[in-house]
């Protein structure tokens, strides 16, 4: 299929979601994040997909991925799908298939423009959607979002905390404000287990018709993911014994932990150190990768300062999000010279015999 000659270029707003519609053929492949934000994206553009008529599939990215990488690319290289939609997974100057018609959701600050790509982005807006937030006002642009306003509240508590200021929340707190709370946590859960596996967390999205649905256990995946919660809730009682070190403007909390709990950590000691950048590091989460989450109550850009001290074998795993929740991901040789930058010292290094 052709590239779509009228995709507009630049940031665009979620009204032109509909004619981008029209490009993706019969069979999209939807491509979201694990997190809560980017699964309740995901399962609203499936349902408004379906409503529209089209048989859509759906790839996750998890564990270690990245929708920009090498990897991801070959994967599907040879893919049978017309079109695509990513995510609440950034913006990078390539896509992964520039030969189909692709459109991005996405709030966080885009790397780079690709070409050929329809990019819905609110990073203009004020406050800022989360990527839920903007898939549901794609698909009320489509006339195909009736009954789905829940799915973003869900995102949207689930990645900004249910910040002030989106009129769809105002009415979203009339499903039960206490309940949409509970269903965010428990969504977010699996994805920060040490499988990372988020598939039943999206399955219970979309079979369930509201928030109340998800916590009531009439389907099987509500208690994956109160063992997934489980899980995690112990190893952070693990992490959180831990205390910082601080050189210069870093505040560092290093761990070892095979769950995904270093953007908790890091937002705990943000709010006791608000003084510095907070930087928790988790050196268990991957074989031969130190995975960190950057956090700050300071006056401070993470995505400037990260690019400062970024170490020449960081890839694009490194240093994306917004100003003030950064992170990324290291090998051990560039961790370790990425905290020397910092001013650490030895307390700080892994041992090579980790890189294994």
């Amino acid at each position: 299929m052709p590239l779509p000659a009228a995709f507009p270029t630049g940031l665009q707003s979620p009204d032109a979601f509909p004619a981008g519609l029209s490009a993706l053929g019969h069979k999209p492949l939807v491509v979201c994040h694990n997190d809560a934000d980017g699964l309740s994206a995901g399962a609203i553009l499936l349902h408004a997909l379906r409503r529209g008529g089209r048989e859509p599939d759906v790839r996750i990215i998890g564990k270690g991925e990245n929708a920009y990488s090498r990897e991801f690319a070959q994967e599907i290289a040879g893919s049978e799908a017309e079109g695509m939609i990513i995510a609440d997974l950034g913006v990078a100057p390539a896509l992964p298939r520039p030969d189909l018609p692709t459109i991005l959701i996405d709030h966080h600050v885009p790397t780079g423009l690709p070409e050929g790509a329809l990019i819905v982005s609110g990073i203009h807006d004020s406050p800022i959607p989360t990527s839920s937030l903007l898939a549901y006002r794609c698909a009320r642009a489509a006339g195909l979002a009736d009954g789905l306003l829940w799915l973003a509240a869900i995102g949207l508590i689930g990645d900004l905390a249910e910040n002030d200021g989106f009129p769809e929340m105002d009415e979203a707190r009339k499903l039960g404000i206490t309940a949409l709370r509970k269903a965010a946590s428990l969504v977010n859960a699996p994805r920060r287990t040490a499988s990372g596996d988020a598939s039943p967390a999206l399955d219970l999205l979309l079979k369930a018709d509201g928030p109340k649905a998800v916590l009531s256990g009439e389907h099987e995946e509500t208690a994956q993911l109160l063992a997934a919660k489980d899980e995690v809730k112990r190893e952070l009682n693990e992490a959180r014994k831990i205390g910082p070190k601080v050189v210069g403007e870093v505040a560092l909390v290093l761990f070892s932990s095979p769950t995904q709990i270093h953007p908790l950590v890091a937002q705990a000691w943000r709010g006791r150190i608000k003084d510095r950048i907070v930087i928790a590091a988790n050196a268990g989460y991957r074989d031969g990768y130190v995975h960190f989450a950057a956090r700050t109550a300071a006056d401070r850009d993470l995505l400037a300062f990260l690019a400062e001290h970024q170490p020449p074998g960081a890839t694009e795993q490194y240093g994306n999000g917004h100003r003030l929740a950064s992170g990324g991901a290291l090998t051990i040789p560039d961790w370790n010279q990425f905290i020397a930058s910092l001013g650490f010292g030895r307390e700080a290094q892994i041992s090579p015999e980790k890189a294994a």
